[in-house]
């Protein structure tokens, strides 16, 4: 299936959809074609550009309130596939409750990381500061960005200039 990448009138990535949505957001003027496909779209009446990237006349104000659940591939993904305590890559990550579960710790994007299994068994039910363990990046809620790139199997390469300008300008304002 065809995907199309969704930017806001800002030009902030929002989502992926369907060609079908595409098109009928283009049609009904909700939406305009940014990046488009070499071929057309055809139908019994006419042709139509087969929109690849499209971008929302009007601005969508999106809540950032709104949690984002924590799936585990999300998770690896947002901390690079290593361990926050020791940055190791190699051998079977697993989550880690910052504060533990049974100190009050919730399962939040803030107090849940990407940890390898000896790490994890060496922090147990402890906080890091007690078996002297640093966290190498504080946890925080990942950017919508990531969940794009979880939710497309392969990024085209002309969407990328969409997505790297707004991962970079996040993490920039969230250092």
């Amino acid at each position: 299936m065809q995907q199309v990448l969704v930017l806001n009138a800002s030009f902030e990535p929002l989502n992926v959809c369907s060609v079908r949505r595409a098109h009928v957001l283009v049609f009904k003027g909700k939406a305009e074609v940014v990046e488009e496909l070499d071929r057309p779209l055809c139908s019994a009446t006419g042709r139509f550009p087969w929109p690849h990237v499209i971008r929302l006349v009007n601005y969508v104000r999106v809540p950032r309130t709104v949690q984002r659940k924590i799936s585990r591939r999300a998770l690896f993904a947002r901390d690079g596939w290593r361990c926050v305590y020791c940055g190791s890559s190699s051998g079977r990550l697993t989550l880690d409750h910052v504060i533990p579960r049974s100190k009050g710790g919730d399962s939040v994007w803030e107090n849940v990381v990407t940890s390898c299994a000896p790490c994890n068994l060496r922090k147990g039910n402890r906080l890091p500061h007690e078996v002297h363990m640093e966290l190498h990046t504080p946890p925080r809620a990942p950017a919508p960005v990531l969940f794009i790139r979880l939710a497309t199997p392969k990024i085209p390469q002309r969407w990328e200039q969409y997505l790297e300008a707004y991962t970079s300008a996040t993490s920039t304002a969230a250092a």
